[in-house]
Protein backbone atom coordinates (compact mmCIF):
# COMPACT_ATOMS: atom_id res chain seq x y z
CA UNK A 1 0.00 0.00 0.00
CA UNK A 2 1.18 3.53 -0.70
CA UNK A 3 2.10 5.50 2.37
CA UNK A 4 0.49 8.92 2.71
CA UNK A 5 3.91 10.62 2.83
CA UNK A 6 4.97 9.15 -0.51
CA UNK A 7 1.64 9.97 -2.13
CA UNK A 8 2.07 13.57 -0.93
CA UNK A 9 5.34 13.78 -2.84
CA UNK A 10 3.59 12.68 -6.02
CA UNK A 11 0.78 15.12 -5.34
CA UNK A 12 3.28 18.00 -5.26
CA UNK A 13 5.00 16.71 -8.40
CA UNK A 14 1.66 16.62 -10.20
CA UNK A 15 0.91 20.09 -8.88
CA UNK A 16 4.22 21.33 -10.30
CA UNK A 17 3.32 19.92 -13.73
CA UNK A 18 -0.07 21.64 -13.61
CA UNK A 19 1.54 24.95 -12.56
CA UNK A 20 4.13 24.66 -15.34
CA UNK A 21 1.47 23.95 -17.98
CA UNK A 22 -0.76 26.81 -16.81
CA UNK A 23 2.17 29.25 -16.84
CA UNK A 24 3.24 28.05 -20.28
CA UNK A 25 -0.30 28.51 -21.56
CA UNK A 26 -0.37 32.02 -20.08
CA UNK A 27 2.89 32.89 -21.84
CA UNK A 28 1.40 31.83 -25.15
CA UNK A 29 -1.67 34.03 -24.80
CA UNK A 30 -1.58 37.25 -26.83
CA UNK A 31 -1.72 39.56 -23.83
CA UNK A 32 -0.65 43.17 -24.12
CA UNK A 33 -1.81 45.85 -26.47
CA UNK A 34 1.43 46.51 -28.31
CA UNK A 35 4.66 44.81 -29.18
CA UNK A 36 7.79 45.91 -27.39
CA UNK A 37 6.17 46.72 -24.07
CA UNK A 38 7.80 45.77 -20.81
CA UNK A 39 8.50 42.07 -20.32
CA UNK A 40 6.79 40.16 -17.57
CA UNK A 41 8.54 38.02 -14.98
CA UNK A 42 9.43 34.39 -15.53
CA UNK A 43 7.10 32.99 -12.89
CA UNK A 44 8.04 29.38 -13.67
CA UNK A 45 11.67 30.14 -12.85
CA UNK A 46 10.55 31.68 -9.55
CA UNK A 47 8.43 28.60 -8.77
CA UNK A 48 11.36 26.31 -9.58
CA UNK A 49 13.75 28.15 -7.28
CA UNK A 50 11.15 28.50 -4.52
CA UNK A 51 10.42 24.78 -4.56
CA UNK A 52 14.11 23.83 -4.90
CA UNK A 53 15.09 25.87 -1.85
CA UNK A 54 12.17 24.66 0.23
CA UNK A 55 11.56 21.03 -0.70
CA UNK A 56 14.00 19.74 -3.35
CA UNK A 57 12.57 16.23 -3.02
CA UNK A 58 9.33 17.46 -4.61
CA UNK A 59 11.22 18.60 -7.72
CA UNK A 60 13.40 15.81 -9.15
CA UNK A 61 15.77 16.54 -12.00
CA UNK A 62 13.83 14.50 -14.56
CA UNK A 63 10.63 16.43 -13.84
CA UNK A 64 12.39 19.78 -13.94
CA UNK A 65 14.25 18.96 -17.15
CA UNK A 66 11.11 17.65 -18.82
CA UNK A 67 9.03 20.71 -17.98
CA UNK A 68 11.76 23.13 -19.09
CA UNK A 69 12.49 21.19 -22.27
CA UNK A 70 8.82 21.32 -23.25
CA UNK A 71 8.89 25.06 -22.56
CA UNK A 72 12.04 25.45 -24.70
CA UNK A 73 10.44 23.65 -27.61
CA UNK A 74 7.08 25.43 -27.45
CA UNK A 75 8.63 28.89 -27.01
CA UNK A 76 11.09 28.12 -29.85
CA UNK A 77 14.24 28.63 -27.83
CA UNK A 78 17.33 26.50 -28.52
CA UNK A 79 16.23 23.13 -27.11
CA UNK A 80 18.04 22.26 -23.94
CA UNK A 81 20.14 25.39 -23.42
CA UNK A 82 17.91 27.15 -20.90
CA UNK A 83 16.99 23.75 -19.46
CA UNK A 84 20.64 22.89 -18.81
CA UNK A 85 21.40 26.26 -17.22
CA UNK A 86 18.42 26.11 -14.87
CA UNK A 87 19.10 22.47 -13.96
CA UNK A 88 22.71 23.36 -13.07
CA UNK A 89 21.51 26.30 -10.95
CA UNK A 90 18.91 24.14 -9.18
CA UNK A 91 21.47 21.42 -8.53
CA UNK A 92 23.75 24.09 -7.06
CA UNK A 93 20.95 25.01 -4.64
CA UNK A 94 20.07 21.37 -4.00
CA UNK A 95 23.65 20.47 -3.09
CA UNK A 96 23.61 23.21 -0.46
CA UNK A 97 20.22 22.43 1.03
CA UNK A 98 21.62 22.15 4.56
CA UNK A 99 23.00 25.67 4.19
CA UNK A 100 19.89 27.15 2.59
CA UNK A 101 17.71 25.74 5.36
CA UNK A 102 19.49 28.00 7.84
CA UNK A 103 19.54 31.14 5.67
CA UNK A 104 17.28 34.07 6.31
CA UNK A 105 14.87 34.92 3.55
CA UNK A 106 16.86 38.01 2.52
CA UNK A 107 20.03 35.98 1.97
CA UNK A 108 18.05 33.28 0.15
CA UNK A 109 16.51 35.95 -2.07
CA UNK A 110 19.97 37.34 -2.86
CA UNK A 111 21.24 33.83 -3.69
CA UNK A 112 18.33 33.18 -6.03
CA UNK A 113 18.78 36.62 -7.62
CA UNK A 114 22.45 35.89 -8.27
CA UNK A 115 21.55 32.52 -9.81
CA UNK A 116 18.90 34.11 -12.05
CA UNK A 117 21.34 36.76 -13.28
CA UNK A 118 24.08 34.17 -13.83
CA UNK A 119 21.69 31.99 -15.85
CA UNK A 120 20.82 35.00 -18.02
CA UNK A 121 24.47 35.93 -18.55
CA UNK A 122 25.46 32.34 -19.40
CA UNK A 123 22.51 32.07 -21.82
CA UNK A 124 23.51 35.28 -23.58
CA UNK A 125 27.18 34.25 -23.60
CA UNK A 126 26.32 31.03 -25.44
CA UNK A 127 24.23 33.03 -27.92
CA UNK A 128 27.13 35.45 -28.45
CA UNK A 129 29.69 32.67 -28.94
CA UNK A 130 27.33 30.95 -31.40
CA UNK A 131 26.71 34.17 -33.33
CA UNK A 132 22.96 33.77 -32.87
CA UNK A 133 20.72 36.83 -33.00
CA UNK A 134 19.37 37.87 -29.63
CA UNK A 135 17.08 40.49 -28.22
CA UNK A 136 18.26 43.56 -26.41
CA UNK A 137 20.16 43.08 -23.17
CA UNK A 138 18.00 45.61 -21.37
CA UNK A 139 14.85 43.70 -22.29
CA UNK A 140 16.29 40.45 -20.93
CA UNK A 141 17.65 42.10 -17.81
CA UNK A 142 14.29 43.75 -17.16
CA UNK A 143 12.62 40.32 -17.25
CA UNK A 144 15.16 38.98 -14.75
CA UNK A 145 14.65 42.00 -12.48
CA UNK A 146 10.88 41.47 -12.57
CA UNK A 147 11.46 37.81 -11.76
CA UNK A 148 13.67 38.73 -8.81
CA UNK A 149 11.00 41.12 -7.54
CA UNK A 150 8.27 38.49 -7.94
CA UNK A 151 10.22 35.79 -6.10
CA UNK A 152 8.94 36.78 -2.60
CA UNK A 153 5.36 36.74 -3.89
CA UNK A 154 5.83 33.26 -5.34
CA UNK A 155 7.40 32.03 -2.10
CA UNK A 156 4.51 33.49 -0.11
CA UNK A 157 1.94 31.96 -2.45
CA UNK A 158 3.70 28.59 -2.27
CA UNK A 159 3.74 28.75 1.50
CA UNK A 160 0.15 29.78 2.05
CA UNK A 161 -1.58 28.10 -0.90
CA UNK A 162 0.36 24.83 -1.02
CA UNK A 163 1.91 24.67 2.49
CA UNK A 164 5.37 24.43 0.96
CA UNK A 165 7.87 25.20 3.71
CA UNK A 166 11.47 24.50 4.54
CA UNK A 167 11.91 21.27 6.48
CA UNK A 168 12.60 21.66 10.16
CA UNK A 169 15.95 20.66 11.58
CA UNK A 170 15.87 16.92 12.24
CA UNK A 171 12.81 16.29 10.07
CA UNK A 172 12.94 12.97 8.21
CA UNK A 173 11.25 11.70 5.05
CA UNK A 174 9.26 8.47 4.68
CA UNK A 175 12.49 6.44 4.41
CA UNK A 176 13.97 7.87 7.60
CA UNK A 177 16.50 10.08 5.79
CA UNK A 178 17.11 13.54 7.14
CA UNK A 179 15.71 16.36 5.04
Amino acid sequence: MIEPVRSGVWLYRGLFIVIALVLLFARLLPLGDQAGSWPGPDILLCVIFAWATRRPDYLPVWLLAGALLVEDIILMRPPGLWTALVVVAVEFVRSRIALTRELTFTVEWALVAALMVSCLLAYRLVFTLSFLPQGGFGFAMMQVLWSILCYPLVVGASRFAFDLRKPATGEVDSYGRRL
